[in-house]
């Protein structure tokens, strides 16, 4: 299991974004290993206005997946006005190596 976390971010933003982005990266770097895909979300109608965050975080507990997010920079500073956590299962895609359906465990392939 993984959990899906979308961060919201305050009102005028950027430059809060701007002042911990190195605080920000270097904290990704140093939990990579916990973080299935991380980055940038965008305003629909303008695709150079970052306006929020995503992180899938590989962990079980939705506790630990908190805490992750709790000690990064960003989070600290109060860039995030609304955070969303939901539990995911991925199951399609080239990321995830085709159909998770179809894939059987190595202890069923001869």
């Amino acid at each position: 299991m993984a959990w899906l976390v979308i961060c919201r971010d305050v009102a005028d933003s950027a430059a809060l974004r701007r002042e911990y982005l190195e605080a920000h990266l270097a904290y990704i770097e140093k939990v990579m290993d916990r973080i299935a895909v991380a980055g940038p979300l965008f305003a629909e109608d303008s695709p150079d206005d970052m306006n929020a965050s995503c992180f899938i975080y590989r962990t079980v507990d939705l506790d630990e997946a908190r805490a992750l997010l709790r000690e990064d920079p960003y989070y600290r500073a109060g860039l995030y006005e609304e955070v969303e956590f939901r539990a995911f299962r991925p199951a399609a895609g080239v990321w995830v190596g085709g159909a998770a359906w179809k894939v059987q465990p190595a202890s069923n392939r001869r």
